[in-house]
């Protein structure tokens, strides 16, 4: 990173420090988001709300009626990025990158140095459901193309959908199942976008009818793309093809709506990294889920609505790769993962309820699933023997509005888990013993929240969180090969609760010129569940004496300490022709660090970013760079250091927008052009475990189109 560019950020820093310039006057919409709606995040569910009609693409949203941060990210934003994955949808925000395990098929979120079993993903409030928390490996089955908005929630709001999201949860809101009658009684989208890195193209179709009481939606969507180029020529065995189709449906009245929508997500994708590459190593998934919601505003005294989400999910994916790396006829079924889970979920919002020195507006929900997992193999005895994961949870969301400007929130939940499998241990060479395990939990949970409007629209909030997680199942009943991580993983069944306390702090501003937001986070784990790596090396059978070529991973705990920050912002300097032209920065550090001093491993760097852009009502055009500074903060065994990269990144889009469009004219034209690393860098992520073999994808530009009528 120059010295120029250094100093180009701290200029455009300037602004937080000595305040912010009057507003020009121009010519265009209002370019301050308004404050945004999350369903997820706020006691009193609802629907997420679409960004504001009247902010210009590339705005800012920054979200300022929740109590801890929430990052959004709008449709005209995923429409430009074309990522294939949520992964690499959010790869670049603050706070939050990707596995980035198989590009283009596997790339799971990780915010604030966690992942899997600690970030829950969800569609349109009912989990995924598939098996990407259950190796680095595996697709996630959500995918952009249908995507129209994605929110990631922090802090006290997660304890509505599990322990299992300490992290964080991702959700991935659509309009599969409909909430509404649409505007014009019919309306279709087209989508769809050209890559040159990987040759890829993709494209949906996405239909919408309603008449009387009843609302449709149906949409068909596709990827495809070979080998991506990275610096100096091809990262093998790369290939990805997914698609994918939904149909639903919703009976709309007065008083609500009642919903259910069928899915379908297919993905044949290859493993890149010389494992990956000498076995033509390849995963072929499908996932089949049956998803319902609904929502009854009560006409009672007593109960302002009532709402529900209920998922049932079939998902199974074959690992396929050669015998013999010397007879290509021997390819076949190496491993394979089956997924059969049901989750729901039933809230009830009470009317708000006058306390003189508050007004109390109550949330009450019950939470139920189950979970059936495998793992057999024709070369062994598989990464664990089927096994059974009941949970049954209740939660309270209390809200207190002492006035329009300062709001309180106290929450809690509490769940019993109920885990059944086969324990597995093994000696030094490789003896397997196994054993039935009935192992249960009751995990407890609390929070706390405060915000408060400042002056200068500013507003403030500080959160305290107390988690109890249990152990998952692959963290219990592990015991074989796990290719994705080139380990051999051992379960255990002693495992405790995971116990987090958290404690985080926020600054944001949604209005005028110059919009940010601000915060700070310190996590203390009590029993942090991690995969240790002992330094010792086993064969396929668990023989661990003798050189060989995986590495022996035992899940362990140990107590651990996560802290770190998080600031973006945009900031509108002056008008310029017909638009406006401004700068926006981004930062982001997360440490992690055991009791005895040692390195948590796999944790994002340093970030540190900043652009230009310039919009009007129609044009977007935006050039930014992000620096990653070199993670040498490394565990002790098994880690090495990643260097650092620059990645510049632009684009150029044009929207147009019809006012009061017939039912046969176009609504909505959206083209453009971006690119990502154009300066054509080494980019390793040091939170993926392949990073040393695999480079994320070269130089790239992406054309893109969407059209709606």
């Amino acid at each position: 990173m120059s010295a120029r560019f250094r100093r180009g950020l701290l200029l455009s820093f300037f602004p937080l420090l000595c305040g912010t310039p009057a507003q020009a006057q121009v010519a265009m919409p209002q370019v301050a988001l308004p404050e945004v709606a999350v369903s997820a995040a706020s006691p009193i569910q609802r629907d997420s709300a679409p960004q504001s009609p009247d902010a210009p693409q590339g705005t800012l949203p920054i979200v300022t009626d929740q109590f801890a941060t929430v990052t959004v990210v709008p449709n005209e934003e995923i429409r430009r990025s074309g990522a294939a994955t949520l992964g690499d949808l959010l790869f670049a925000k603050p706070g939050i990158t990707g596995s980035s395990f198989a590009p283009g098929a596997s790339s799971r979120p990780v915010i604030r140095g966690l992942d899997v079993n600690r970030v829950r993903i969800q569609e349109n409030g009912i989990g995924a459901n598939g098996a990407s928390d259950l190796g680095e490996d595996h697709f996630v089955p959500v995918d952009p193309l249908t995507t129209d908005r994605v929110d990631v929630i922090r802090g006290p709001a997660t304890l509505r959908f599990g322990s299992q999201a300490i992290g964080g949860v991702v959700e991935a809101s659509n309009n599969r199942i409909p909430t509404a009658l649409p505007p014009r009684g019919i309306g279709a989208e087209f989508r769809a976008g050209l890559g040159s890195a990987d040759k890829g193209t993709d494209g949906a179709v996405l239909l919408d009818a309603g008449a009387g009481n009843f609302a449709l939606h149906a949409d068909a969507f596709g990827r495809n793309a070979d080998d991506y180029r990275i610096p100096g020529g091809g990262q093998l065995n790369s290939a990805t093809r997914n698609n994918g189709q939904s149909l639903g449906g919703s009976y709309i009245f007065n008083d609500g709506f009642l919903g259910l929508a069928v899915t379908q997500n297919n993905a044949l994708y290859r493993i890149p990294g010389s494992d990956g590459e000498t076995n033509q190593t390849r995963i072929d998934a499908r996932q089949t889920k049956l998803l319902s919601k609904g929502e009854w505003r009560a006409p009672n005294s007593a109960i302002d609505a009532v709402r529900f989400w209920g998922g049932v999910t079939d998902y199974k994916h074959n690992e396929i790769g050669l015998a013999d790396v010397t007879d290509l006829s021997s390819a076949g079924v190496r491993q394979t993962f089956t997924n059969k889970e049901q989750e729901g979920r039933v809230e009830v919002q009470l009317v708000p309820f006058d306390l003189r020195f508050a007004a109390l507006t109550t949330a009450i929900g019950v939470q139920g699933g189950h979970q059936e997992l495998n793992a057999p193999s024709p070369d062994g005895i598989g990464l664990w023997d089927r096994n059974a994961n009941n949970r049954m949870a209740g939660y309270i969301f209390n809200e207190f509005r002492f006035s329009e400007a300062t709001k309180a929130q106290i929450g809690g939940r509490i769940e019993q888990v109920d885990l059944s499998g086969i324990g597995r241990s093994f000696d030094a060479v490789g003896t397997l013993t196994t054993a039935p395990a009935s192992l249960s939990y009751t995990p407890k949970s609390v929070s706390l929240g405060l915000i408060r409007n400042l002056p200068l629209d500013f507003v403030g909030s500080l959160t305290a969180q107390y988690v109890e997680r249990a152990p998952k199942p692959a963290e219990l009943f592990s015991g074989g090969v796990h290719d994705a991580t080139v380990t051999f993983d051992k379960g255990n069944t002693q495992l405790g609760i995971e116990a987090a306390r958290s404690l985080e702090a926020g600054l944001r501003r949604a209005q005028g010129p110059f919009r940010f937001e601000a915060t700070a986070y310190y996590t203390r784990f009590k029993r942090f569940i991690y995969r240790r790596l002992t330094g010792n090396a086993c064969d396929e059978a668990g023989n661990c004496t003798a050189p060989a070529e995986l590495n022996e991973a035992i899940y362990s705990q140990a107590d651990a300490t996560f802290r770190g920050g998080e600031f973006q912002s945009q900031w509108d300097l002056a008008p310029l022709g017909h638009g406006m032209f401004g700068i926006e920065n981004q930062f982001d550090v997360v440490r992690a660090t055991f009791s005895d001093g040692s390195n948590v491993p796999r944790i994002p760097p340093l970030r540190l970013g900043g652009g230009v852009y310039w919009r009007d009502a129609n044009w977007l055009a935006r050039v930014r760079l992000i620096h990653a500074f070199a993670q040498n903060n490394i565990a002790a065994v098994g880690e090495t250091t990643t260097a650092g990269y620059d990645d510049l990144r632009a684009e150029l889009s044009y929207n147009w927008k019809a006012v009061k469009p017939r039912v046969d004219q176009l609504s909505d034209v959206t083209v453009g052009i971006s690119g990502s690393n154009l300066l054509n860098r080494d980019i390793r992520n040091s939170v993926s475990y392949s990073k040393d073999q695999v480079l994320m994808p070269g130089a790239s530009v992406r054309l893109f189109a969407s059209v709606r009528y």
